[in-house]
């Protein structure tokens, strides 16, 4: 399953300014702040105390949430500054760096648990029994991190952030682990020790997984990653519609943060002039950018009578 999906063609999504996406994005990410600040001390302290090598597993993955916190704020910042003279297009792709960051961070976190919980398994002789109160702590933050990755995920799909649904997918992804060291726990106060670390390196698994999954995709789309077909149509025939266009052909989008660059052939009579095709270009362009997610649209007007030899020169009589 695909986490990070492509946002379906909303209108009313598009309503949300930059600054109102920030804003969003930075009150959910202040709210994650303080559930993982609460979990990391609660699961660590216990973990040691009760000697459950999963629940202080599960301790680190809620620390590594909190640094991933704070690069989403930090690229939140930056993503909502204005396009200036170094960057003519904004800055949406803070947002792409700031994914690609989280997945490299889940990534390593994830490698360092599997070897600890590697390093437990060959002395399983060395597991100790784990005190009771671990298991009410692993469910506690299982609830906990369940309901922080509804409420972040609800806020990152209405104001359409991929930067916000990664991080909110970091947080189930740490319900999902807090689940297995619960299981593990038990089974361990069950009279079988070695399902403490077994939890541990499924959890490790699991979060290795999930960056992997989520630098990968960061990582096309900082390599100008087109949009799906289906936005790709959406926007064609915006521009098929537009009074004038007779046809459209050689669209090509690449991904801008969550928003989208496109360049588009329009087809317009020959015989019209400059001005008028001129004219035709820029209607067509603003119908776009109202109703798309597209950020901007290079056109280039082409002579619809000789559709079959673009950029060539019209005969005398078309001139």
């Amino acid at each position: 399953m695909n986490f990070k999906q492509d946002f379906a063609d909303d209108p009313e999504d598009l309503q949300h300014t930059p600054a109102e996406r920030a804003a969003a994005g930075a009150r959910s990410t202040w709210v994650s702040v303080g559930v993982n600040l609460m979990l990391t001390a609660t699961q660590v302290t216990v973990g040691l105390l009760a000697r459950s090598q999963g629940l202080v597993a599960d301790g680190i993955h809620s620390l590594s949430d909190l640094v991933a916190d704070f690069v989403v704020l930090l690229a939140g910042h930056h993503a909502q500054k204005d396009a200036d003279e170094d960057h003519p297009y904004g800055h949406q792709r803070f947002e792409t760096a700031a994914s690609l960051v989280l997945g490299a961070l889940l990534l390593a976190v994830g490698v360092g648990m599997l070897w600890s919980a590697f390093r437990k398994l060959e002395q399983p002789e060395l597991v100790q029994q784990v005190h009771v109160v671990a298991l009410w702590v692993a469910g506690g933050a299982l609830v906990a991190k369940e309901l922080l990755f509804r409420y972040m995920l609800a806020v990152a799909k209405r104001v359409k952030s991929s930067m916000l649904v990664a991080n909110a997918w970091h947080a189930r992804s740490d319900a999902a682990s807090s689940l297995v060291v619960g299981i593990g726990i038990a089974g361990n106060l069950a009279g079988y020790p070695i399902l403490d670390p077994i939890a541990a390196l499924i959890v490790g698994f699991m979060v290795a997984k999930m960056g992997w999954s989520f630098a990968w995709d960061a990582l096309h789309d900082l390599t100008d990653r087109a949009v799906n077909e289906q936005e790709v149509s959406a926007i064609r025939q915006t521009l098929a519609a537009t009074p004038g266009v007779k046809n459209v052909h050689d669209i090509r989008t690449r991904k801008m943060g969550d928003m989208i660059v496109v360049d588009a052939h329009l087809e317009v009579d020959a015989t019209l002039s400059v001005e008028a095709g001129h004219d035709i270009a820029v209607e067509a362009r603003q119908r776009v950018l109202q109703r798309h997610r597209v950020l901007n649209l290079m056109t280039h007007v082409d002579p619809w009578r000789r559709p079959d030899l673009d950029h060539a020169k019209l005969p005398p009589s078309a001139r």
